[in-house]
């Protein structure tokens, strides 16, 4: 006679029979963990072109900035701040972007920055075809040619954002990370330690190397030399 529920279920089931219910199925968070997540190459080159972009950019304003402050047009100092500012947005949206989709975050900002350049470029080729507001190109090139060119950039990250696998690596979501602990926090008294001995290594050089005075002109390379 069955003395509990598991040993009416034995009378009535055969011993060879699984029971579906008695079956363990895998959670989804260890699904998730044991499965290694790779970096398709299709993210990885659009979000070190968006980076690679802002570089140059940066490199183009620093270099292009003394011309414009040193030309004989003068252009109003709002429009010149406007320009700037616009310039600095454009940078730190292109490397945003690319580190958003390398770190699974999202790609609708590479997304918006890429169609804003097809515009910004488009207008452009049609105001350098058009008219003679713009200047020519440096190395003798068409300044429509290289507009045309520039527009390969793009383009590039339109394509390789909009592949199957940057779908798939934008769908999984941002990568987990591991937290570690701040080694300023573990070791706070070293960290004092050593910020008090640059500071008084830097007043000790302060106080008893005084700087020789020398000439107006004379670079302070010169008078460290002489000590």
């Amino acid at each position: 006679m069955a003395i509990s529920v598991l040993d009416v279920r034995d009378t009535v089931v055969p011993s060879g029979v699984r029971v579906p219910w008695l079956r363990l199925v895998p959670t989804p968070v260890a699904l998730s963990g044991s499965t290694t997540r790779r970096l398709p190459l299709t993210v990885l080159g659009a979000g070190l072109l968006g980076i690679a972009e802002s570089l140059g950019l940066l490199a183009l304003a620093l270099t292009g900035l003394d011309g414009v402050l040193s030309s004989p047009v003068r252009l109003p100092g709002w429009l010149v701040g406007v320009g700037l500012l616009v310039l600095a947005g454009w940078i730190v949206l292109s490397a945003g972007g690319g580190a958003a989709l390398i770190d699974g975050a999202g790609r609708r900002l590479v997304l918006i920055v890429a169609s804003a350049e097809l515009a910004l470029l488009g207008a452009l080729v049609v105001v350098a075809t058009t008219s003679s507001a713009l200047a020519a190109a440096p190395a003798g090139l068409p300044l429509p040619l290289l507009l045309l060119m520039a527009v390969a950039v793009p383009v590039a990250k339109l394509l390789l954002v909009g592949s199957p696998s940057a779908v798939r690596w934008i769908a999984q979501g941002p990568r987990v990370r591991e937290r570690r602990v701040d080694p300023v926090a573990a070791h706070r008294l070293v960290a004092t330690l050593t910020l008090g001995l640059i500071g008084v290594s830097l007043a000790a050089v302060a106080v008893l190397v005084p700087a020789q005075g020398g000439g107006a002109n004379e670079p302070a390379s010169a008078v460290f030399t002489q000590h």
